[in-house]
C-alpha cells in the first residue's frame, strides 16, 4: 500500500501545475503566438517549465503507487506525459512550439480532468 496523503498531494501539485497552464495558454491561437514576440517566448518557457513538472511528478507518482495507480487510468499515455518532460529536458533547444501548442490544446484538458477524478477517487 502507499502514502495516500503523499500520494494526494502530489496530485495536487499536478493538478496546480495544470491549471497554470490552462490559464496561461487561454488567449494562445497557434504555435506562433508563443513565437512571434518575446511575452511568447517566455510564456513558451513557462509551460515547458510546468510541463518537466508535471512529468517529473508523473514519474514520481508512478514510483510511489509501485506502478498500482497509473495504470487504473489507462485513458491517459502516461510514458508520453513521461516522455515530454525527457524530451524537453535533454532537447531543450530542439522544443518544436507547435508540439508544445497541440499539448496544451488537446491533451492537457483531458490530463486535468484525469487527475482531478484521481483526486476524487482517492478522497
Amino acid at each position: 500500500m502507499f502514502d495516500k496523503g503523499l500520494i494526494l498531494h502530489t496530485l495536487g501539485q499536478i493538478d496546480n501545475s495544470l491549471q497554470i497552464i490552462l490559464e496561461r495558454t487561454s488567449e494562445i491561437a497557434m504555435a506562433d503566438d508563443f513565437l512571434l514576440s518575446s511575452s511568447g517566448m517566455t510564456l513558451l518557457d513557462s509551460v515547458c517549465m510546468k510541463l518537466i513538472a508535471v512529468g517529473e511528478s508523473v514519474k514520481n507518482l508512478d514510483k510511489l503507487t509501485n506502478k498500482e495507480l497509473l495504470p487504473i487510468y489507462s485513458e491517459i499515455p502516461w510514458k508520453r506525459v513521461m516522455g515530454v518532460r525527457d524530451i524537453i529536458v535533454h532537447h531543450y533547444f530542439d522544443v518544436d512550439a507547435d508540439e508544445i501548442f497541440h499539448i496544451c490544446k488537446n491533451d492537457i484538458p483531458i490530463l486535468h480532468a484525469v487527475i482531478k477524478r484521481m483526486i476524487t477517487d482517492l478522497n
